[in-house]
């Protein structure tokens, strides 16, 4: 069967337990192959058979309607409007605390009147302004047969105290549950604005160059290979190279670096930099949808519906937990009344655990937690795909490298010169005559080392061994000492290096030799002393020559590593890696040889500000810059994350659990209950917000 996928958007979803059921309902709808909420960003994304995308629409509309029928549901390209907008309800939120502080008030005014007839009334009244909705939406919830929210817990729960005649406690537990959910709506919120100021990163018009002129267009609706021009103080609305003027580009938006870089003529840009000077026209590399700051959007929107095992534990949970106190907290008031007979204290330990079950805190903390580590490594240059991500990256033992373009620059350049009975310019003008033709990394970098212009010569390429020049006045011999050894070449010393040498000589005779190398980049050998810091063994894989790979290793201070592998060499050293680790692996590659790695790996983390487009895609994390230093921060930021989730887990379930304890033994008041639920909830969605901060 033919499938494909449909994105729904979901106006208004602000709670995450009705998230859950959404998702779960949807799952079962004939033709659906698979559903995932994405709860921060509001998006259910369906797998469904072909040609029944209407039909699955009206059904996940009824379903939404059924659970919670203030969310509207449409597909995502037809909500663009309303995603943009859809946070801006002040209006409601400002309504919300009128009617808290309202019936707070007069909450206040029933405790200070103690005639018991009249002080009801007004205890009502404070009840009835502030939990209506919640009291309509549990009667709706009961004639559908769902009753299991938590609306309908502190609906029986509020109401029986009313019953038993506790009014203070039945208008305050509705008052708190109320200001315990604005706190979350705004906590909530919070993290979902991260989205819209990265939104903001990605202009939605470019200034073309067409027919002579500059015209104002869609970003979307401009091809590869047009010219567009941005001015100064003017967001990039798209990838491109520089052909003409000279600016200076912000990139913090993009990469978390605050320091500006200059830009001229050949320079690569990213959309979503800010220029900051002078006026450039930029060719386009990449279509608004496959850009850099489109990408970015896409994967930060949808990490949170990756969800880690400690979120999956947390849903499964809470599917159970409820419909458990429940049926709990009915027996409590039911058996001690058939064994003693009735007494009031019998039905408020019964509310009581009503009002506990709420999973709540739970529920909306462990989500928050990692939308919040995601958002606030995001803010800092570091991509991560997912909870699950972030978990592996907490429970990392292992960072595995690749060499070239990770740990060094990945351009070559010239390391040493040494001449024999020369100067070095004379022996860089001989390699430079020989090399000027070839299109070899090291030639290209004693080309740009040599400052003169290069003697012209017929130039023959010797296969696997270099290069022949000849010219009347000399005839030059570049290449490796193979070359120099077929050659007759006498008097050519052995040489270790990590570098490529290449080997000249003049008229049979040996000149000296030019040493080109990859330079080691500023910032490698701080990261693995941080890595090593924090317990993490350090390996290199690559396919540089073992020679090449030895002097790097060591320079840098790696633990192990492993030269001349091939693709498949490295998938299979990383599996034996994996094998032998006490933790989590992590592979570290830029290039398109390293995706297949990326995804074998525990995690992948793609150097994504030179990194290919293949290696971005594989990998489950993406540092923008290019400093491997970032990924310790990476990983303190995942540790942290991790920790709250496990704060909040252990905290939550320990209070619910000595409360309940307490409640059946009729120790703990309604109030402890409200604590236990509304404050714990507060509690841990607050502790879930600092896992946006900056770990230490």
């Amino acid at each position: 069967m033919v499938t494909m996928e449909m994105v729904l958007y979901m106006k208004g979803l602000d709670c995450p337990n009705c998230a859950e059921k959404i998702r779960a309902a949807s799952a079962k709808i004939p033709f659906v192959k698979e559903a995932n909420m994405n709860f921060m960003a509001k998006k259910l994304s369906l797998v469904v058979a072909s040609e029944s995308e209407e039909a699955v629409l009206k059904e996940v509309q009824r379903i939404t309607a059924s659970l919670e029928p203030d969310v509207e549901v449409s597909l995502l390209e037809n909500a663009e409007f309303e995603r943009s907008h859809d946070d801006d309800d002040e209006g409601d939120t400002k309504l919300e605390i009128i009617k808290i502080v309202v019936s707070a008030v007069i909450f206040g005014v029933g405790l200070i009147f103690h005639d018991e007839s009249f002080s009801l009334w007004i205890f009502l009244a404070a009840y009835f302004i502030s939990g209506l909705d919640v009291i309509i939406t549990a009667g709706k919830n009961i004639i559908k047969l769902r009753p299991f929210d938590e609306c309908f817990l502190m609906t029986i729960a509020t109401l029986g105290a009313f019953f038993i005649n506790e009014y203070p406690e039945g208008a305050a537990v509705m008052i708190l549950y109320q200001t315990g959910e604005l706190f979350q709506s705004l906590a909530v919120r919070r993290s979902r604005k991260s989205i819209s100021e990265l939104m903001d990163i990605r202009p939605d018009s470019a200034s073309v160059k067409r027919n002579g002129e500059v015209v104002a267009v869609p970003a979307e609706t401009v091809e590869k290979g047009e010219i567009i021009v941005v001015k100064a103080g003017e967001k990039i609305p798209l990838d491109g190279v520089i052909v003409s003027g000279t600016t200076t580009i912000d990139t913090s938006a993009l990469t978390g670096e605050s320091v500006p870089r200059d830009a001229s003529r050949g320079s690569d840009v990213l959309g979503g930099c800010v220029n900051l000077s002078g006026v450039v026209e930029i060719e386009v590399t990449k279509e608004f949808g496959e850009s850099t700051a489109s990408k970015i959007l896409e994967m930060v929107e949808n990490a949170s519906a990756k969800k880690a095992r400690s979120e999956q534990f947390i849903t499964r949970f809470a599917r159970w937990y409820t419909p458990c106190v429940v049926i709990a907290a009915v027996l409590l008031a039911v058996v001690p009344t058939i064994i003693k007979g009735y007494d009031p204290q019998n039905i408020y330990n019964a509310l009581s655990f009503l009002v506990v079950s709420c999973p709540c805190a739970l529920v909306i903390s462990v989500p928050l937690s990692f939308f919040g580590g995601i958002g606030g490594a995001s803010a800092r240059g570091m991509l991560i795909k997912g909870g699950v991500t972030m978990e592996q990256l907490a429970e990392c033992k292992t960072v595995v490298f690749d060499k070239t373009g990770t740990l060094t620059d990945g351009t070559f350049e010239i390391a040493g010169v040494i001449p024999v009975d020369r100067t070095e310019e004379e022996l860089l003008a001989l390699a430079a005559m020989a090399e000027q033709g070839s299109n070899h990394p090291a030639a290209a970098a004693v080309m740009r080392g040599f400052k003169g212009n290069a003697e012209n010569a017929d130039i023959t390429e010797i296969a696997g061994r270099g290069v022949k020049a000849e010219n009347p006045k000399h005839t030059v011999l570049a290449g490796n000492r193979k070359l120099m050894e077929e050659s007759g070449v006498k008097n050519v010393p052995e040489t270790e290096s990590a570098g490529t040498l290449i080997y000249i000589a003049e008229n049979g005779v040996y000149a000296g030799l030019i040493e080109i190398s990859d330079r080691i980049k500023d910032d490698a050998v701080k990261a693995i002393e941080s890595l090593k810091r924090e317990g993490i063994k350090t390996v290199m894989l690559t396919g540089d020559r073992r020679e090449a790979a030895d002097i790097t290793a060591k320079k840098i201070g790696l633990d192990e590593w492993r030269s001349e592998l091939l693709p498949d060499g490295k998938v299979e050293a990383i599996e034996e890696i994996m094998e032998n680790s006490i933790g989590k692996t992590i592979f570290v590659g830029d290039g398109i040889n390293d995706a297949p790695v990326l995804m074998r790996a525990d995690a992948g983390v793609a150097m994504g500000g030179i990194g290919s487009d293949a290696a971005i895609e594989a990998a489950d994390a993406v540092l923008m810059t290019d400093e491997p230093s970032k990924l310790i921060e990476m990983i303190k930021i995942s540790r942290k994350t991790k920790g709250i989730v496990i704060q909040n887990i252990i905290f939550s379930l320990g209070v619910k659990a000595v409360v309940l304890v307490l409640a059946a033994l009729s120790i703990a008041t309604m109030w402890a209950a409200v604590f236990a639920d509304v404050g714990v909830c507060l509690i841990a969605v607050f502790n879930a917000l600092r896992a946006g901060k900056p770990a230490r």
